[in-house]
């Protein structure tokens, strides 16, 4: 493409680029293109970049020399007199006053003597003047203050950008933290940082969709679209742009603009009154105040005012008209995520030994069959190799104490090597399984949630045992003498999967054996 070309083609967009603050070197990337080709199309197109260099000429040379002098500062005699720094240098070379070979930007050696005379007791002032640095320059290395770039960096992690004008704070890296790197680095910031943004930008370049770029950055895809819509100048996202313009307007404290903006805020308490959504408010006011950009808030500024009174709290009067009723927010949490079950660590099936041949006798599964209304309950116990069954008696109800105890009282008539494992689902009965396994000595592997198929052979028995105990009826009729006439009759009952044999005969068989 001739050069021309490139000129219609990228010269309205790389001017509008530059003109919102966007470096040449970024715009050409985005586009494509060379830094070069870039400088030439402004150029071209009447844009020439850069500052003209200053004369010399008219340029009092003992002015440059008395500011200095007074200040110590290379750059305040350069400001002052409108030259560049590599000009009023020259001067107070000429001069006398300054070295012609370049002190090291750090100045270690100039450090160390200032940090030395400090201790002494001298002035910051006096000290810098004695070292040959500006007075700023000590009060940070007295202080502990990093300059990195326009920014300063103190202990505490404070950090004032003077580009931007903004202060944030970052974190401190320090022994402890050093040490635990390897679990920092586990950690995702709940923010974009640059290298997400570098492959957001290189999956759009590549044409992904905003699913497939959140599932190489670990996010979810509205984070993705967000930010693309929030980053976006002239249909580019600019990575470097975006990262420094996020930093500038994460900075706190800042105040809801809820509460800083009374006629803002007055609006949204009407909408709520009016049983609007917080979604509603915050495209309605879009519609409402067109022209009058302080008329804007999210959505989710107005939820924060509604659940937490520090971010402009709204009255709890006005809080209860959101639909859902709620005056505090419910959390999220990832799909599959569960809260620990139990206080006791569970044992998943995954953990489980390959047992699926029944090859080995003794690992049992096992579930509760609920009566009316769920208030009675049977535990039944099923032996994987041999189909054989055990109905357990709850006479007090189904809570994990007397679920507990049940099951300790029946699987302590069996021999040791009859007691295995057990296998049961996450239901709350299963609180005490820690207390069943000290005092029986056997493993309990817990299924996954929504899986009975992990207990197949359970679920099998119990719906054979619902020709006996019809859904909806009072468990509670039934003692233990009908139990164990019901468990009789279900293991003299022919499997097919057993060859036609009962699982009382596999039991016999198996306990004479032994």
């Amino acid at each position: 493409m001739s050069f021309s070309e490139d000129c219609i083609r990228w010269g309205d967009q790389l001017a509008k680029l530059v003109d919102a603050g966007v470096p040449v070197a970024q715009v050409a990337v985005s586009l494509g293109i060379s830094r070069q080709r870039c400088y030439a199309i402004l150029k071209a197109t009447g844009r020439s970049m850069g500052s003209p260099k200053p004369t010399l000429a008219g340029v009092d040379a003992e002015q440059v020399v008395a500011v200095f002098t007074t200040t110590g500062s290379v750059q305040a005699a350069a400001n002052t007199t409108g030259i560049s720094h590599a000009s009023a240098r020259k001067m107070l070379v000429a001069a006398g006053l300054v070295g012609e070979q370049r002190q090291p930007r750090a100045k270690p050696e100039a450090r160390a003597r200032f940090l030395e005379l400090a201790e002494r007791g001298w002035s910051t002032a006096r000290a810098a003047r004695e070292v040959g640095v500006h007075v700023r320059t000590a009060r940070d290395w007295r202080g502990g203050v990093r300059r990195v770039g326009n920014t300063r960096v103190h202990p505490d992690g404070t950090v004032r950008d003077y580009a931007t004008g903004t202060r944030y704070t970052q974190p401190v890296q320090t022994l402890a933290a050093h040490q635990s790197s390897a679990q920092d680095e586990e950690s995702v910031s709940r923010y974009l940082q640059l290298a997400d943004r570098l492959e957001i930008a290189d999956g759009l370049t590549a044409g992904l969709s905003y699913t497939a770029i959140a599932d190489k950055i670990g996010r979810n895809k509205s984070t993705v679209s967000r930010e693309v819509a929030a980053h976006q100048l002239e249909g580019l996202y600019l990575p470097y742009q975006a990262d420094t313009a996020a930093a500038a307007a994460r900075a706190r404290p800042k105040q809801s603009k809820l509460v800083t903006n009374q006629k803002l805020r007055n609006e949204v308490k009407d909408g709520l009154a009016k049983r609007w959504s917080p979604e509603e408010i915050s495209h309605r006011l879009v519609k409402d105040f067109p022209d009058d950009e302080s008329m804007r808030v999210s959505h989710e500024t107005i939820y924060q005012a509604v659940y937490f009174q520090a971010r402009g709290g709204l009255k709890k009067e006005v809080a209860q008209a959101l639909r859902s009723g709620r005056t505090c927010r419910k959390p999220n949490r990832n799909p599959g995520e569960r809260y620990q079950r139990f206080v006791d660590p569970m044992i998943m099936i995954a953990d489980r030994p390959d047992i699926e041949d029944r090859a080995v006798p003794g690992h049992w599964e096992g579930d509760l069959i609920m009566g009316e209304l769920n208030k009675t309950a049977i535990a039944t116990l099923v032996e994987r190799a041999t189909r054989y069954t055990m109905l357990v008696h709850l006479p007090g109800g189904h809570d994990a104490e007397t679920v507990r105890d049940g099951l300790i009282a029946t699987m302590k008539t069996l021999p040791a090597h009859l007691r295995g494992s057990l296998t049961w689902d996450q239901g709350s009965e299963m609180a005490r399984h820690k207390e069943f396994s000290m005092a029986t000595d056997m493993t309990v592997y817990f299924c996954d949630p929504a899986s009975p198929w992990q207990r197949g052979t359970n679920e099998n028995t119990n719906g054979l045992l619902r020709q006996y105990f019809p859904k909806g009826t009072d468990l509670s009729v039934y003692g233990p003498e009908d139990l164990e006439h019901v468990a009789q009759q279900l293991n003299g009952r022919p499997r097919k999967t057993l060859d036609w044999d009962t699982p009382a005969e596999r039991l016999r068989d198996l306990l004479q054996t032994n």
